[in-house]
């Protein structure tokens, strides 16, 4: 094991339960198991607000580029299959989270409160308009970090 690997203890991962996002979570837990470092899941959720009709049609017009999670359910659902995926790939020390927010600021949230040394996030950010009206989580959350970020190619 190098010395850099062994210098971490706490690891964050964030999914959407996405199949990109569930590579990075692969990864984290390989990287996790290797150093004996604790895994942190994270899922970013919205509340469910019937009303929210605006929520809705943007998330018909992402379709599958929708990365916003919407209720506390659908998410924990997420970080508990994310889990499993984690463990196969090698973590020992596996805790999950579901924070309300958006992605980055969710994620950024848990790296602060579990004191996090390393940010492991997937390579796929939203392209074209839609990337420039809802950001690019890979890209704002590794600008943004206050420690390491590895950003894993996820995509095909």
């Amino acid at each position: 094991m190098s010395d850099a690997a062994s210098t971490y203890s706490t690891v964050v991962v964030g999914t959407d339960g996405s199949e990109s996002s569930l590579r990075a979570v692969g990864r984290a837990g390989a990287l996790a198991g290797a150093c004996g470092a604790t895994l942190v899941i994270a899922c970013a959720y919205l509340p469910v607000d019937d009303g929210d009709r605006d929520l809705a049609r943007a998330q018909d017009v992402l379709g599958d580029e929708a990365y916003q999670v919407v209720g506390s359910h659908p998410a924990e659902d997420t970080v508990r299959d994310a889990a499993d995926r984690a463990r196969a790939a090698g973590a020992k020390d596996v805790r999950t989270v579901a924070v309300v927010g958006s992605p980055v600021e969710a994620l950024l949230d848990v790296v602060r409160r579990e004191s996090a040394d390393l940010l492991v996030v997937g390579n796929r950010g939203l392209n074209g308009i839609k990337g420039r009206l809802l950001g690019s989580v890979p890209a704002d959350a590794t600008r943004r970090s206050q420690c390491d970020v590895l950003v894993v190619h996820t995509t095909d």
